[in-house]
C-alpha cells in the first residue's frame, strides 16, 4: 500500500514538475511583460502547488510524518503568487509599458486617463490653497 502512494505522490510531483517547464518556456517565449506575468503566476504556482502537495501527501502517507512547513509552504504559495502577479502587471501597465501590438485590445486606457486627469486637477487644486 504505501507503495502506491509513494508512486502517486510521485506522479502528483511529476505532473507539477512539468507545468513549471511550462511556465519556463512562457517565460522566455511569450512576447510581452503581461503575457509573460500570466505564464509566471498561473502554471508556476499551480506547479509549485503540485509538487508540495506531493511531497506533503508523500510524508504523511508513506512515513507518516504531518509536515506543519510544507503545508505553510501551500498556503504561502496559494496566496501570494497570483497577488504578485497581478501587482507586477498592473505595475508595468501604470508605469507605460506596451501591450502587445498584435490582436491586443486595451479595455482599461481610457479609464487610466480619466484617473490622470482627475489626479492632475487635484493636484493644482492642492497647489492653489498653499
Amino acid at each position: 500500500m504505501n507503495e502506491a502512494l509513494a508512486i502517486g505522490s510521485a506522479v502528483i510531483v511529476l505532473f507539477g514538475s512539468v507545468l513549471s517547464l511550462f511556465s519556463a518556456f512562457g517565460l522566455i517565449r511569450l512576447p510581452d511583460v503581461y503575457l509573460r506575468s500570466h505564464a509566471a503566476t498561473k502554471s508556476a504556482t499551480l506547479g509549485v502547488l503540485f509538487i508540495l502537495t506531493g511531497a506533503f501527501l508523500y510524508y504523511t502517507f508513506v512515513h507518516d510524518v504531518v509536515s506543519v512547513k510544507l503545508l505553510l509552504g501551500i498556503v504561502f504559495v496559494f496566496l501570494t503568487g497570483p497577488v504578485a502577479g497581478h501587482l507586477n502587471a498592473r505595475a508595468a501597465y501604470r508605469t507605460g509599458v506596451r501591450l502587445w501590438e498584435r490582436s491586443t485590445r486595451d479595455d482599461l486606457k481610457e479609464a487610466l486617463q480619466q484617473e490622470r486627469a482627475q489626479a492632475k486637477k487635484q493636484a493644482e487644486i492642492r497647489d492653489k490653497l498653499r
